[in-house]
């Protein structure tokens, strides 16, 4: 072999062993790693804003799907299930009027779930955990907009953290 040849081979050797141990796309927790099909029901909502449910279901069905985990199934089809459930609403006052502290000028919402993910034919708990998002919303003159706008944004971070949390373990 002559040394052209053996500097070619050297090249690609070290150029391949960089990446020792690296793989493209996400990293499943280890005990998620057999899953491969997911349903998900609708969350149930303890809290008492209507609709939120269905809202928050189809955000995180949204998410799982675009980090592209898990292939969301019918129950029958699935191999795990995620279930959960809405448990708080918070509202508090982020900013005041600057000139009456008492009216809010901006609003903190923030979502707060629990969930669970059941391996399909037994039922037993493979994973679960509680997962927040906060969202900000300046309050205009129509209040219930507002608030249903920042309802929606925060049911989108809560989503975003939640198939993180699925998809790569933190």
């Amino acid at each position: 072999m002559n040394t052209r040849s053996f500097a070619l081979l050297l090249l690609t050797v070290l150029g391949l062993s960089g990446c020792a141990g690296y793989r493209l796309g996400g990293q499943k927790p280890a005990h998620m790693a057999h899953i491969t099909k997911l349903a998900v029901p609708s969350f149930e909502n303890l809290s008492l804003e209507p609709r939120l449910g269905p809202l928050v279901t189809n955000a995180i069905i949204k998410q799982i799907q675009l980090s592209g985990a898990y292939q969301i199934v019918a129950e029958a089809d699935a191999e795990a299930v995620l279930g959960g459930k809405i448990t708080r609403i918070r509202r508090s006052q982020f900013r005041s009027d600057r000139d009456n502290v008492l009216r809010t000028s901006q609003l903190l919402m923030t979502l707060s779930t629990e969930y669970t993910v059941r391996d399909r034919p037994g039922g037993t708990v493979i994973h679960r955990g509680i997962i927040s998002a906060d969202s900000y919303t300046v309050l205009d003159d129509n209040v219930q907009n507002s608030e249903a706008q920042a309802l929606e944004d925060a049911a989108q971070r809560l989503a975003a953290n939640l198939a993180t949390d699925l998809s790569e373990g933190w």
